[in-house]
C-alpha cells in the first residue's frame, strides 16, 4: 500500500481464517502510518525516512505491506 485511501471508502479484508472484515479508508490510513512510523523507528530513520547517520541517503520509505488481522477494530 503506497497511498492513502479515500477517508469514506469502505475496504473488505477477506482473512485466512475465512472471516471478512470491512474498513474505512480512514482507518487504513491511520494502519498505514502506524506500520509506516514503527518500519523508521525500527530502521533509525527519521519522521520523513532519512537516516541521518549513513553516509547515503535513501529517499524510498519501503512499507509495502501493512500488518493486519482478523477482529481488528474496525
Amino acid at each position: 500500500m503506497s497511498r492513502h485511501f479515500p477517508a469514506k471508502t469502505i475496504i473488505a479484508i477477506a482473512f485466512s481464517d475465512g472471516t471478512v472484515g470491512e474498513y474505512t479508508g480512514r482507518r487504513m490510513n491511520e494502519i498505514y502510518d502506524e506500520a509506516l512510523a514503527s518500519f523508521r523507528l525500527g530502521n533509525n530513520l527519521d519522521a520523513k525516512g532519512f537516516d541521518r547517520n549513513h553516509p547515503k541517503i535513501h529517499r524510498r520509505n519501503a512499507v509495502d505491506i501493512v500488518p493486519v488481522q482478523a477482529g481488528m477494530e474496525p
